[in-house]
């Protein structure tokens, strides 16, 4: 993996740095249209610092930045993947539980493009995509004693969901409460946050965005009544909820209210075609 990774930034080389560049420089016009909105507080420091050009460490937990790439969607653009996850999620959210949402947004983005079976999602997380996270931190040299400091609490987290849902082995069958009700999923879910905000951080606002996947199905109206409708950090689990189901089953069985007068909409749609062409 290591030789993989080495080859990839070599490769990416030029290119790779003017990505990390231009993606840095959106953060900052990003912040300009913040007013009436609620950005977390980690992006609004860590953006701070790229504005000002500054080195930072700021290891605190927050929930990682919501960016579900599909740029590389295939099984064998997995490092490059997890590579640009890791960089512009860490350019934010420096710290392991953060930035490694971010690469778990991105890789649950791809494996439904993929169509894999969604019971292997969070073992591929940790088996998959974490040890390569952890080979390009240690071969790019930056905060790597933090990093790798820090590093257990997201993967052990993660294990023990799987356990909890039975999907250790990626097939099931999957375990649930008898009764998985509002209230008893505000509960579950403050058991897999960090401190009782649910989805506050980045190892639990996918985890409860899968959790809404597996058990919501095709069926829209479920699935927001899990990953949107909670007494946590609603908005950023129904984003990575919404992101994953949209890849899998596009607007059927969503109401026309939710996607026909979206903000920015002709922007969207002229990104997702030219990532698609990219992908392609």
């Amino acid at each position: 993996v290591t030789s993989s990774v080495c080859k990839l930034w070599h490769f990416l080389g030029k290119t790779g740095e003017e990505l990390l560049h231009e993606v840095a420089g959106r953060y900052v016009e990003a912040m300009k249209d913040m007013e009436g909105r609620k950005p977390g507080p980690s992006s609004i420091l860590g953006t701070f610092y790229l504005k000002n050009d500054l080195k930072f460490a700021v290891w605190k937990d927050r929930c990682a930045a919501v960016m579900c790439s599909i740029r590389y969607p295939k099984p064998d653009q997995l490092l490059s993947l997890v590579a640009v996850a890791v960089e512009t999620g860490r350019m934010t959210h420096p710290h392991p539980t953060g930035f490694l949402g971010a690469v778990a947004s991105a890789l649950f983005a791809s494996y439904a493009v993929q169509r894999r079976p969604m019971t292997t999602w969070g073992l591929g997380l940790i088996n998959e995509a974490c040890p390569v996270a952890r080979t390009i931190i240690q071969g790019r040299g930056f905060a790597v004693d933090e990093t790798e400091r820090d590093w257990g609490y997201f993967c052990d987290k993660w294990q023990w969901y799987l356990d909890l849902r039975g999907l250790s082995n990626g097939v099931g069958p999957l375990l649930w409460p008898p009764s998985y009700g509002p209230a008893e999923r505000d509960e579950a879910y403050k058991s897999f946050s960090l401190s009782g905000w649910a989805g506050r951080s980045g190892h639990d606002a996918p985890m409860i965005a899968l959790d809404a996947l597996l058990g919501a199905g095709s069926d829209w109206e479920e699935l927001m009544n899990r990953a949107a409708f909670h007494g946590g950090d609603s908005d950023s689990t129904a984003v990575i909820a919404a992101c994953c189901w949209g890849l899998l089953y596009g607007t059927n069985g969503v109401p026309e209210g939710n996607y026909s007068n979206l903000e920015y909409r002709d922007r969207l749609e002229r990104c997702a075609e030219q990532l698609y062409a990219l992908s392609h």
